[in-house]
């Protein structure tokens, strides 16, 4: 925006200046051309009114007049005889003599400059004509050395205008630039960041207004986290209460069972109240091991999946898998997607975990040998009718966009597919 302004203004400050230079300097050359006009017609004029009073025959005198207004004219002058003898510097001005010599003062344009004709009035003889010739050199002195001077003076007003639209423009793209940077930072999860609201009116109010946005934005997060913090934690009486009851079974093999599924659900809330306590989502700057993450919670659901009969495989290609999601939030997506499959496929349905090199950076791809989804629009849905659950899938598809990637449900009539292709990490 700052550039655009910058140019706006230079090309309106240059369009004007041309607008009024250019008539300028024609102008200056006309006034040039009349001047030196003006001067070769009065010392023509003076010529000829000397040698108005000087007989045609006195060729001396009529030098000497001559000579004494040539030496302090610019001008080159002659004076043409009856006879057509010509005193002084010999040009050619054409039909302006003949002209002249009827009486008629003339002032035209010659070859190479300008002429100026008057004939000498006398009582007696034939009429002798003054001439001056003026190079066009003459007429047009120190014109281009004004123009020069007008062009230095409109490129410096251009120059002015510049600096001054950058100045203006300055004060308003600087505060829009600040509002862009906190509102990047805030999507980054700092709601610490303000802007100190400044340039135009419209701009510091829209300023305040981002500040009051952040504080309210921090404000629902944190009534929020509290929120589910308070429900989970309320979830620890009637587990104490439940654990008091396996213990009080009489059959040790299933209380021991159901011991390890408190223990899972009480692990599960206490990871409930952690998420919940978390400030944002980690971002930016996080660095994980896909291949890792990935074989220890293929590992943990193992033991479930031999219990009900599941053949289960885990392939992770070699070398490392570096993706930009938090640890946790990768495991959440991985249970999620695992979970899927035991939730909603008969026991002994078999599933497979692939991690290898995708297209740009990692890819995780699981896969069941169920009945596979309907259709791919389980991924927008909280809840999902057709034997499958959108929120998994939904949690699945938000770890893989925050690591600049993508979800697919790729069509396989042997059962359902996920593939999460996680974007490349420098």
């Amino acid at each position: 925006m700052r550039r655009r302004l910058i140019i706006l203004a230079g090309s309106i400050a240059a369009m004007v200046v041309v607008a009024f230079l250019v008539p300028l300097a024609f102008l200056v050359r006309d006034l040039a051309s009349d001047r030196a006009l003006s001067t070769a017609e009065r010392n023509t004029q003076i010529v000829a009114q000397n040698l108005s009073l000087v007989p045609s025959s006195d060729v001396a005198r009529i030098e000497a007049v001559l000579a004494t207004v040539a030496a302090r004219s610019d001008e080159q002058m002659s004076v043409v005889l009856g006879d057509n003898t010509v005193l002084g510097v010999d040009f050619q001005v054409g039909e302006l003599e003949m002209s002249a010599r009827l009486g008629e003062s003339i002032t035209a344009s010659v070859p190479g400059g300008a002429a100026v004709v008057v004939p000498v009035v006398q009582a007696a003889g034939t009429p002798i004509v003054v001439r001056s010739f003026v190079p066009r050199e003459l007429l047009t002195q120190n014109v281009w050395s004004i123009v020069l001077l007008l062009g230095v003076v409109g490129g410096v007003l251009i120059l002015i205008a510049i600096g001054v639209a950058d100045r203006l423009s300055r004060s308003l793209v600087d505060p829009v630039r600040d509002l862009s940077d906190a509102a990047a930072r805030v999507s980054l999860g700092d709601l610490t960041v303000r802007v100190n609201p400044a340039g135009p009116a419209e701009v510091v109010e829209v300023g305040a207004a981002f500040n009051r946005l952040v504080e309210r934005i921090g404000f629902l997060l944190s009534s929020e986290r509290e929120s589910v913090a308070d429900l989970a934690h309320r979830l620890r009486t009637p587990l104490t209460a439940l654990r008091l009851d396996v213990e009080a079974l009489g059959d040790r093999e299933a209380a021991a069972r159901l011991q390890d599924d408190v223990d899972e659900l009480e692990r599960t809330v206490d990871f409930v109240i952690e998420q919940a306590r978390r400030p944002v989502r980690e971002g930016g700057g996080v660095i994980t091991d896909l291949g890792i993450v990935a074989q220890e919670r293929v590992t943990f659901w193992g033991p479930l999946a031999e219990d009900q009969g599941r053949r289960w495989e885990l392939s992770v290609e070699p070398g490392p898998h570096p993706v930009a999601v938090n640890a946790t939030d990768l495991a959440a997506a991985i249970d999620a997607l695992i979970g899927n499959v035991f939730d909603h496929t008969p026991d002994g349905t078999g599933f497979a975990v692939l991690v290898a090199r995708g297209k740009a950076g990692a890819r995780l791809v699981v896969i069941d040998e169920g009945p596979g989804f309907t259709d791919d629009s389980v991924v927008e849905r909280g809840a999902s009718t057709r034997q499958s659950t959108g929120l998994g899938l939904d949690i699945a598809r938000s770890t893989v966009e925050a690591g600049g990637g993508t979800l697919t449900l790729p069509a396989d009539p042997g059962g359902a597919q996920v593939t999460l292709e996680f974007a490349a990490v420098d």
